[in-house]
């Protein structure tokens, strides 16, 4: 019987120590099933994140090579801007030249009623103004016109303007082209305040003071069809720039009547309170004989920001 109870005992005792093993294999295999599937769960996320990532770079190669697009045609029409300046600024120095080069002897270059006006006018102010009747200038005096390193016309300088455009909107001279074209002294543009309000440098002074005469003809009624303007700098000195009366001699505005005869605009399409555009100068590519030019075309010209007084122009 005691043999009995061994055997049973043992047999007890060896089912149990069966029953044990597989209950370890099975945590230790649910243990790694669930490490397997925090490992899927983690690279499904970063699966997913790097769909995001990729979609959105594709997004953005779309949007640059959109922009790539963009800026081929901006470039296109820039060009074709900078070729049509180019023509109208070649134009124009042509045009300057021609007039400047005019023989005295060829007599006035315009006609009498007009010559006589413009005289008479120059005579009225002499301290502002000077008329060439060999070539059909009218210069103003910068000096008289303008403050010491400013493009701000004075007030008397801007009435006298007015009285100005009263002739050339005169039937003898509304038929005219007109350039306006600033000069300046060789002195260099130092005063820091004068530079911060955009009066750079000479080229920039000479065309602001050009488009404020510009700006006060157009607001006395004076078509901008008919007006150009421009900035020369120094480069055309009419005196020597070594003594100080010279140096006054430059500093001054011209306007240049055309002898040529414009194409009037039809009725309405160049109406007098038409308004000019802006003419910021810009520095020649090459030597600094070539001004900045902007010729004029019915659109909208800035005020020129006044500066303070102190600079050499």
């Amino acid at each position: 019987m005691a043999r009995y109870v061994r055997i049973i005992a043992l047999l007890i005792l060896g089912l149990s120590l069966i029953g044990c093993v597989p209950q370890e294999k099975y945590n230790a295999l649910k243990l790694e099933r669930d490490r397997f599937k925090e490992q899927l769960d983690a690279a499904q996320v970063e699966a997913s994140a790097a769909r995001a990532e990729a979609d959105s770079l594709k997004n953005q190669l779309a949007a640059l090579l959109g922009a790539g697009n963009n800026k081929d045609s901006q470039l296109t029409n820039l060009a074709a801007q900078n070729q049509d300046l180019m023509r109208q600024l070649a134009d124009l120095n042509r045009r300057y030249a021609d007039v400047m080069n005019r023989p005295v002897e060829a007599g006035n270059a315009l006609p009498p009623d007009l010559t006589k006006a413009l005289k008479d006018f120059a005579d009225a102010n002499p301290d502002l103004v000077e008329f060439d009747p060999a070539r059909g200038i009218v210069k103003f005096k910068s000096d008289v016109t303008f403050n010491s390193g400013d493009a701000t016309l004075a007030p008397r300088a801007a009435s006298i303007i007015d009285r100005f455009a009263q002739i050339l909107k005169s039937p003898a001279a509304q038929g005219y082209e007109i350039i306006v074209a600033g000069h300046t002294d060789n002195v260099r543009v130092t005063n820091p305040e004068t530079i911060r309000r955009g009066h750079k440098d000479n080229w920039y002074l000479s065309a602001h003071r050009a488009i404020s005469v510009g700006n006060e003809l157009q607001r006395t009624g004076v078509s901008p069809s008919r007006i150009a303007v421009t900035g020369y700098a120094d480069q055309h000195p009419v005196a020597s720039n070594a003594t100080e009366a010279g140096k006054a001699q430059n500093r001054r505005v011209e306007v240049l009547i055309l002898p040529q005869t414009v194409k009037l605009a039809p009725s309405g399409a160049a109406a007098a309170d038409e308004e000019m555009p802006a003419a910021a100068p810009a520095k020649k590519a090459t030597a600094r004989k070539s001004p900045a030019v902007k010729k004029t075309t019915p659109a909208a010209l800035p005020d020129v920001t006044p500066t303070s007084t102190g600079a050499p122009q």
